[in-house]
């Protein structure tokens, strides 16, 4: 089977295992309760099942399954195999974690130590930032900061997803539109395996927003962000970071400016308010835009177009061909749709 055909069938087997499963699973969070109540905080207004997550999980390991039986990984070096391994396993170990807090309701504390714990395995397994390719500077080896620095991204991006899920459809369209430019990153430069896994999850996270986008069916839970979050930054580690190319160093934080730059603004407000980092709060982007007057479904384009106009700006880095002509595409759709946002402002 031709190579440039196992990343369209991670995408669409992914993206359909997800539009099968995903009303079986909300039966199952209604029969068993396991809903998401409203509150002052929250947006909706009724009970929502958070278990959209086993969907997404289930959709893009099934999917990356599929592409590794059809002989999708046999060209791979042995090391790469490994990393797949370890963005695989870790993923399901985030996964798990996020579906324990959607059930149990974990401790912020206990969750960050099982995200640590799980994002250390996935160092060993070779998901790692061992090294920056810097402008001016070349190749810098990060000797042993390589684990604190792989933590921090892979706890970090995995817990930035979750914090964007405020909306109906949010983190699953960010999630997706990150997806789909790291894949065609990635097969620029070269790295299939990163753009196989990149593909299964855009497939995942899209096909959940014919249920998930405004007004919401089912939410993906924290078991889903985690497991989103997770993998994009791991395809960032194992398919972005280690280019030799200067400019790789900046590319898979372009892809996830949105939602690293809201975590980042969350965490320093609360901090200088002297509120924990870790209490729910309306400081989100989101949140501010809707203060402000703007429709939740337009307010969620908006993030989309942003995040969308920062991909575009990766691609144009990258060197892809015409790379700069679809930031100039996606400028533009940005301006029409801020044009709205101000439009509608109340």
């Amino acid at each position: 089977m031709s190579a440039q055909l196992y990343h369209p069938i991670a995408f669409f087997v992914s993206m359909n295992v997800v539009l099968w499963s995903t009303p079986v699973v909300k039966n199952i969070g209604l029969a068993s309760g396991q809903v998401d109540r409203p509150n002052e905080r929250k947006v909706h207004n009724l009970p929502m099942v958070r278990l959209g997550g086993v969907s997404i999980f289930g959709g893009t390991v099934i999917a990356l399954a599929i592409v590794w039986l059809l002989g999708g990984f046999a060209t791979i070096d042995p090391t790469t195999k490994w990393e797949i391994l370890g963005v695989t396993l870790g993923g399901l170990g985030f996964f798990l974690i996020g579906l324990a807090d959607d059930i149990f309701h974990l401790t912020a504390i206990s969750r960050l130590a099982m995200q640590g714990i799980v994002a250390t395995a996935s160092w060993f397994a070779g998901v790692r930032i061992d090294f920056l390719s810097l402008p001016f500077e070349g190749m810098v080896q990060l000797s042993w900061l390589s684990l604190p620095i792989t933590i921090v991204w892979l706890v970090g991006m995995a817990n930035a997803i979750n914090w964007i899920d405020g909306l109906d459809g949010l983190a699953a369209g960010v999630s997706g539109i990150s997806a789909l430019v790291m894949l065609f990153v990635a097969l620029f430069m070269k790295q299939p395996a990163a753009a196989i896994i990149a593909a299964a999850l855009a497939g995942g996270a899209l096909g959940f927003l014919r249920y998930n986008f405004n007004p919401a069916e089912i939410f993906m839970g924290d078991g889903g962000a985690y497991f989103m979050g997770f993998t994009l930054a791991a395809v960032g580690a194992i398919g972005l970071v280690k280019t030799t190319a200067a400019t790789g160093v900046i590319l898979p934080y372009l892809i996830l400016a949105v939602p690293i730059l809201d975590m980042s603004t969350v965490i320093l407000s609360r901090i200088k308010h002297g509120k924990s980092p870790f209490v729910a709060d309306k400081r989100h982007l989101h949140h501010r835009l809707l203060k402000a007057g703007i429709p939740q479904r337009l307010t969620v384009v908006f993030i989309y177009a942003l995040t969308l106009w920062l991909g575009s700006l990766a691609l144009g880095f990258s060197g892809i061909p015409s790379g700069w002509g679809y930031a100039l595409g996606a400028t533009l759709l940005l301006g029409y749709i801020s044009w709205e946002v101000r439009r509608n402002q109340k």
